[in-house]
């Protein structure tokens, strides 16, 4: 059992409708909104204007990058200065001075800075992993190749030489993608008056328009946690957005060229895989030894695009997810730590529901294999997959990724027979996804257009071909339409779905969780077993006011019609629904006596289905604060009265829902401090006696210099009265001849997150997480829903029903001359998953991996609760040991 994904519809707010009313609506809002704005929109003027860098030629020898400014280029360079406080007194000259330069030569950009500070023992200097800068003392340089006013790159350099860098996909800097993974060099020196640092960064490595004198957007950030002090060179001021449109000019670098950034990163693993013996299982003799190799490679295609592939890729080093019960009719979705598919994926990224999840390719395989032992692959085989990406001098960026998944097989054995026999689970299957977005505009407005396909290799009348659809195509337009330099953004998409198959596989379309065609008391849907296809819509459309002094507010609409499917290439949780939202928030970016900032917001979400049946409502407030001495809090409160789901019943009528009130608080430190920590908690109570308590924490620090230890226990205890348990036969006429039967359920979960590392140097870790798990439910008060619409239920036991326990657990449950079983549904289970790596980058680009994964697990049909005792119980449970080394070589071909 996994996944953690709460049932009912509350949480998922989904996107808007272009139908009927609700269309004419939207359609009217747009307009009126549209004129509102241009009629208030002025030239936003960035203060970047004054603010210049001059980069010069390395005429010589370019300088070795040692973190000590000691080469004869620095002593010509011209230094920039000046930088402003954002914290702790936005506006104020920065306390510590911090001056950069910046040269170059025909293949990199070179960074020098020097950075005062009066007493450099008292430096924040940890060695830590790359892309972990932690509480350590930092420089960011962030530039805008493009000049394009959306987009930059981010590298930052600590005291400790530590190397972090990300990409910022829009006009925002806390939108950091930090799976971008550039080949750069960096270092630092901490000497009396500070500490200074070099960075060189390769042409290569960056995307820039064709032209004989470039003009760059640039930034530069300074953090020191000693003294709370966040500095900018160009500041942004809390209260206004944008990140690269206020970026200052670096001008100076002329005569380069796009690399083509041919790129070759082959490697080799090799594996073992060692499991808990079963002598009756022909599949396993204990251990499992295996060898590949594969290739990763780049090529530029002209100045703007670059194309990546893989083949045979492999994946080991990657962190296992994390266990979790899922007792939802919901699928779970983890996300994507396959390097291959994190980086640039922002590009697929769009307004809406997500059309594309990279997760679907590799997936576990969907078909079955029956026996009393199994042999069925973890993941569907990748055999090649390749992407497009970049951004045209136009304003025109673009993404696509193809791959191309194996034709899977299982084994199973029979002990009775005593014979094997082999299965398909998953058909041989393409994959693709394209995505272009226009930038237009002087608040940099975007236009987007996404496409996103699946085809699997089925023939009608396989047994697969009445499980998988044969094809589904999906797509999307989106917008994002900026005024006075972002201040105001009218924001939405259109999109549409398409799948075919077998009748079979469109009647479990039809009937999955996500639609529930099968509804008996359903009018606008029905279920057509004959259908080999589906057509659906959905859109949105979303009012905002996101920077300001004080006052912000957010307003939308959304619809996903009854046939909306993308759940073969994206995400999708339900459809069928009409929602509405609206958020108001004050805040206060100036520290007065108690706070340094503040916010209160007040927001509500309502969602009907296309029968006009409301589904939910909720009311909101939210308090965040932060303290003078940064510590940080936050308060929400949240109601939901009662209302109908067409969910709880999974198939069945409309069935009431609970009214429920929901508390959370959460504290934290300052991040700065080198004792990091935060506690949450959250409380619910429902009308039907139902209740949920969940408390977590997290809790970091470091022991010494190279050490880094942080806690992430958990604990949730929960009471639901109406959790779905089973659907019978020879029911009341009431109920359409069924039983949708629920009971109480007693939940108790401890967990934790442990991670250790232990950086020898910036670029040789040792990293190690472990995650106990263990979770428990008790199952009690059985009965069936008293009538369509109703909260209630038949309780059995009353109303002329008897019910009695089995010394297995199950319950034998007698109605007047019906008799039928239920199940033991009680459960308690207990994981321990573990991963540990070696990461040495022995040459730049060029990474060696040594991992060891642990993955255990056991389960009973008991229903006692778990105490904290039981997290370790896990170690002692079946499971399976794998190592591997893997070895990979970056070449750069030019």
């Amino acid at each position: 059992m996994s996944g953690n994904i709460e049932e009912g519809t509350g949480q998922r707010l989904k996107s808007v409708v272009n139908d009927g009313t609700c269309a004419k609506a939207c359609l009217i809002f747009f307009l009126v909104g549209s004129f509102c704005l241009e009629a208030v929109a002025g030239n936003h003027e960035a203060d970047h204007s004054q603010k210049i860098a001059q980069a010069h030629r390395i005429k010589l020898n370019a300088p070795q990058v040692d973190g000590v400014l000691d080469d004869q280029v620095w002593k010509r360079a011209e230094f920039v200065s000046g930088l402003k406080q954002k914290d702790p007194n936005e506006g104020q000259p920065a306390m510590h001075t911090t001056e950069v330069a910046f040269v170059y030569d025909a293949s990199a950009l070179y960074v020098g800075a020097r950075l005062n500070y009066p007493n450099p023992e008292e430096i924040h200097a940890f060695v830590t992993r790359r892309d972990n800068a932690g509480n350590s003392e930092r420089l960011v340089v962030s530039l805008d190749p493009y000049h394009d006013q959306r987009t930059a790159y981010s590298f930052a350099v600590t005291a400790a030489g530590v190397r972090v860098d990300y990409f910022h996909s829009s006009d925002s800097e806390h939108n950091r993608d930090y799976r971008f993974d550039p080949v750069w060099e960096a270092k630092s020196s901490i000497g009396e008056d500070g500490w200074t640092a070099e960075m060189k960064i390769p042409f290569s490595q960056l995307r820039f328009n064709k032209k004989e004198k470039q003009v760059w957007g640039i930034n530069i950030n300074r953090w020191i946690p000693n003294t709370n002090e966040d500095l900018y060179w160009v500041l942004v001021p809390k209260d206004e957005t944008g990140w690269a449109s206020r970026f200052g000019d670096l001008v100076g670098i002329e005569g380069i060229r796009p690399s083509r950034r041919i790129e070759l990163l082959p490697y080799q693993t090799s594996s073992a895989t060692f499991s808990d013996v079963n002598p009756d299982n022909p599949f396993t003799d204990g251990s499992e030894l295996s060898s590949r190799v594969g290739l990763d490679f780049k090529m530029g295609l002209g100045p703007n695009l670059t194309l990546e592939g893989t083949v045979n890729p492999d994946f080991s080093q990657v962190e296992a997810d994390p266990a979790v019960v899922n007792l939802t009719a919901f699928e779970t979705f983890f996300p994507e730590r396959r390097p291959f598919f994190t980086e640039g994926s922002q590009l697929f990224d769009n307004i809406g529901p997500t059309f594309f999840y990279s997760r679907r390719i590799g997936a576990p395989p969907h078909g079955r294999a029956n026996g009393d032992f199994m042999d069925v692959p973890d993941n569907t085989t990748i055999l090649s997959a390749a992407k497009l990406s970049g951004r045209l001098q136009s304003g025109l960026s673009i993404g696509a990724l193809t791959a191309v998944t194996a034709r899977e097989h299982a084994s199973s054995y029979d002990q009775v027979t005593d014979s094997t026999t082999s299965v398909e689970v998953e058909p041989l299957t393409a994959f693709g996804a394209t995505r272009v977005q226009q930038e237009f505009g002087a608040s940099q407005s975007t236009i987007g257009f996404m496409f996103t396909g699946m085809r699997r290799d089925l023939s009608s009348g396989e047994p697969l071909a009445a499980r998988l659809n044969r094809q589904a195509y999906a797509g999307n337009s989106d917008w994002n339409l900026r005024f006075q330099g972002g201040k105001y953004e009218i924001s939405g998409y259109m999109g549409f779905s398409y799948v075919e198959g077998d009748s079979a596989a469109i009647t479990r379309v039809q009937r999955s969780s996500a639609r529930y065609f099968q509804r008996p008391d359903a009018t606008h849907v029905s279920l057509d077993s004959s259908r080999t296809s589906l057509f659906g819509y959905a859109g949105s459309i979303n009012f905002e006011k996101n920077s300001g002094e004080h006052w912000l507010w957010d307003v939308g609409f959304s619809a996903e019609s009854p046939n909306f499917e993308i759940n073969d290439t994206g995400i999708l949780f339900s459809t069928d629904e009409i929602g509405a939202w609206g958020e108001l928030e004050y805040r206060e970016t100036q520290p007065g006596n108690l706070f340094r900032e503040y916010a209160l917001e007040v927001a509500t979400f309502n969602e009907w289905n296309f029968e006009g049946v409301r589904q939910f409502s909720i009311l909101d407030v939210f308090l965040n604060f932060t303290f003078k001495n940064f510590w940080r809090s936050t308060l929400h409160f949240h109601y939901r009265p009662d209302a109908l789901s067409s969910e709880l019943t999974r198939g069945g009528p409309l069935m009431g829902t609970a009214s429920d009130w929901h508390v959370f608080a959460e504290l934290g430190n300052n991040r700065a401090s080198k004792v990091n920590w935060g506690i949450f908690a959250s409380y619910i109570n429902d009308d039907l006696d139902g209740w949920d308590f969940d408390a977590d924490a997290e809790f970091s620090f470091k022991p010494a210099d190279q050490w880094e230890l942080s806690l992430s226990p958990g604990y949730s205890r929960e009471r639901n009265t109406r959790q779905y348990f089973d659907e019978k036969t020879n029911g009341r006429e009431i109920t359409f001849g069924q039983r949708y039967i629920f009971s109480a359920i007693d939940r108790s979960t401890f967990s934790s997150q442990i991670r250790l590392n232990y950086a020898i140097t910036p670029d040789l870790s040792l990293e190690v997480y472990a995650e106990p798990f263990a979770a428990s439910g008790r199952r009690f008060d059985f009965g069936e829903l008293l009538a369509p619409r109703s909260r209630q239920l038949r309780l059995y036991g009353s109303d002329g029903t008897t019910v009695t326990e089995n010394e297995d657990g199950s319950r034998t449950v007698t109605d007047d001359e019906a008799s039928f079983d239920l199940r033991n549904g009680d459960f308690n289970v207990r994981s321990f998953r573990s991963n540990v790596v070696l990461r040495w980058e022995w040459r730049r680009g060029s990474t060696l991996f040594l991992v060891w994964q642990q993955d255990r697990f056991s389960s009973e049909r008991r229903g006692d609760l778990v105490s904290p005792g039981d997290l370790f119980n896990g170690l002692s449970a079946d499971g399976d040991n794998f190592l591997a080394l893997k070895v990979s070589y970056w070449l750069p071909i030019r």
